[in-house]
C-alpha cells in the first residue's frame, strides 16, 4: 500500500487516524499462575473463558482485560507497570484494603514530585495510590473524574459500570446546585444540564455554567 492510499487516497482507504482500534488485553509476567489468579480474583475481577493455558481476568467496569500464563511472555515476572482509573480513589483504596490488599498511602503529584495525601483541590489526574501483585507487578490507581480535552470523543461517552454512573450523577448534582445558586433560580431543565455536564466531564469539553 502506498503512503497516499494509507492516508485516504484514490483507492478510498480510510484515514489512519480514524482507524477504530480498541485495547483488549494486557499480558502480565508472573511466576506462579495459580497465585496470580487467586490475587486478582480477590480484587473482584471477573474470570473470563479462555483457551487452555491462559488465565484472563477483567476489572469491573473495564473494557480491557489482563492475561497471564506460562508461555505468554518472556518478560521478567514483576516487571509490568500499569494504570487503573477510578472515580473515587479514597473509596477504591479502602475497598481494596478491606479485601486484604496492601495498598500504599494516598499521594498527589506536586510541582516537585509526589506529595503525601489527596490533592487539596481534588483535581482530576492528580491523586494516586499504588499496590503490587504477588510477583511485584505495579498497579497505579489514578483518580479521574474530568478528562483532558480530546481524550474521549463526545459521541463515545459511556459509563463502564453503575458505580461510575452514580458517581457522575453525584458530581453533576453538586455542580448543578452551584449553578442554581449563581442564577438564583430553580432550573426545571436539570436533566439536560446534567447530561451536558456528564458528557463534558468525559470529553473534556467546557461544562455548562
Amino acid at each position: 500500500m502506498s503512503p497516499k492510499d494509507a492516508q485516504g487516497g484514490a483507492s478510498g482507504t480510510s484515514r489512519i487516524e480514524s482507524l477504530d482500534m480498541k485495547l483488549e488485553v494486557i499480558v502480565l509476567p508472573v511466576a506462579d499462575v495459580g497465585r496470580a489468579k487467586e490475587f486478582y480474583q480477590r480484587l473482584g475481577w471477573r474470570l473470563d473463558q479462555t483457551p487452555p493455558g491462559i488465565v484472563q481476568l477483567t476489572p469491573h467496569g473495564s473494557g480491557c482485560s489482563v492475561q497471564f500464563g506460562p508461555d505468554l511472555t518472556t518478560a521478567a515476572p514483576g516487571s509490568a507497570t500499569t494504570y487503573l482509573i477510578v472515580s473515587d480513589i479514597e473509596t477504591a483504596r479502602n475497598t481494596l484494603v478491606a479485601a486484604g490488599v496492601d495498598v500504599g498511602d494516598l499521594f498527589h503529584v506536586g510541582p516537585n514530585g509526589p506529595v503525601d495525601g489527596m490533592d487539596p483541590e481534588r483535581r482530576s489526574y492528580v491523586s494516586r495510590a499504588t499496590f503490587r501483585d504477588p510477583d511485584g507487578n505495579t498497579w497505579l490507581m489514578q483518580e479521574i473524574t474530568t478528562r483532558l480535552p480530546g481524550r474521549v470523543e463526545g459521541g463515545l461517552t459511556s459509563f463502564g459500570s453503575a458505580s461510575d454512573l452514580a458517581g457522575a450523577l453525584r458530581r453533576a448534582a453538586a455542580a448543578h446546585g452551584e449553578h442554581e445558586k449563581r442564577t438564583g433560580e430553580r432550573d426545571d431543565n436539570w436533566p439536560d444540564w446534567y447530561a451536558t455536564y456528564m458528557v463534558s466531564e468525559q470529553s473534556g469539553a467546557t461544562p455548562p455554567q
